[in-house]
């Protein structure tokens, strides 16, 4: 099918602003870094996906997911077919007592997280209805406002809701495992149905949507009130300190580039095996945290995937420890 056809297509439903041609990707990834996609959607609402799925499975189009691009590397030639952008960016509240929890299905990690077998009954909390497109950042600040926490670990994760379920994006001991209670899904027929937290399979930055081609329109999550929300600032605050100190932010990249190991520090290792500021083209181990591999001004797709292939090459080659990226990398 010819690219003026599927522009059509997508202009049937999806306002001629939220759709761009052959744009390029390194607009919309925190590495900076990758080709052009044919067509770069962004949607808005349910009604937005249903659409570009259905064109996509019709006419057989190539379809890829986005979120705000935070853990994603984009190769050099592209994406072809439809990138989507999930941006629904509803947030709803409603406050709940524990013992009224009792009728929702909590769990284990949700209900060690807050300790909930051990709290007053009367003790009030706030399922938050959160669009997949919210950044953790401004979520972060909302729900402090109000007196929130639970949320103070992913305040400086430079993600979306969606893309922080999907790989249970975790900071300081917490992950999103801790605070979600069941998120609203869309496969790629266009069904929408409610997965519990059970049903997540959440792991070590892995859940059920890194094996289901599920697509994260919506998530509730369980944040307990205080009284005083000092605190929640303080630790916000801590938090970004250190993220200053000891991580490159200075830098483009896609956040830690490897996966913890199971016995290991990963970029301990690195470290010692004398990687740090090791670089190809302008793609280097960062020289102040050794776990993120960053985009000095323009290295390409390809300088990165080299510079991790050697990485694991040379920790295999010294420690036999075997090192799996964190990053996603998609395109041709």
């Amino acid at each position: 099918m010819h690219k003026d056809e599927i522009y059509d297509l997508i202009l049937e439903k999806i306002s001629v602003e939220n759709v761009l041609k052959d744009e390029s990707m390194k607009k919309h990834t925190s590495f900076k870094i990758g080709g052009y996609a044919d067509f770069f959607v962004k949607a808005k609402n349910i009604e937005d996906i249903k659409h570009i799925i259905t064109i996509c499975k019709k006419n057989n189009i190539n379809l890829t997911i986005i979120g705000n691009g935070s853990n994603v590397l984009v190769k050099d030639n592209g994406i072809r077919g439809i990138v989507l952008k999930i941006e629904i960016d509803n947030i709803e509240y409603e406050d709940i007592l524990i013992k009224e929890l009792k009728n929702i299905n909590i769990s284990e990690n949700i209900i060690d997280n807050y300790n909930l077998n051990n709290q007053n009954e009367d003790k009030k909390f706030c399922i938050i209805k959160v669009g997949a497109g919210v950044k953790l950042g401004l979520l972060a600040q909302n729900v402090a406002k109000k007196s929130l926490s639970g949320f103070e670990f992913a305040s400086g994760i430079p993600g979306c809701i969606g893309g922080a379920v999907r790989m249970n994006a975790g900071a300081y001991g917490k992950d999103f495992s801790c605070i979600v209670i069941e998120t609203l899904c869309m496969d790629l027929d266009g069904n929408v149905f409610t997965i519990t937290n059970k049903e997540h399979k959440f792991d070590y930055r892995s859940s059920v949507f890194k094996t289901k081609k599920y697509i994260v329109l919506e998530s509730k999550i369980l944040l307990e009130y205080v009284d005083d929300n000092s605190f929640i600032y303080e630790k916000m605050n801590e938090y970004k300190k250190s993220r200053i100190e000891k991580q490159p932010i200075e830098y483009p990249s896609a956040g830690s580039t490897f996966k913890r190991g199971d016995n290991f520090i990963t970029s301990k290792i690195i470290d010692e095996c004398g990687l740090k500021g090791y670089r190809v083209g302008d793609a280097q181990v960062s020289t102040k945290h050794a776990g993120f591999v960053i985009n000095l001004g323009n290295a390409t797709a390809n300088d990165v995937i080299e510079l991790t292939k050697i990485i694991q090459e040379k920790v295999y080659e010294k420690y036999k420890y075997k090192i799996d990226l964190e990053i996603e990398i998609v395109g041709e």
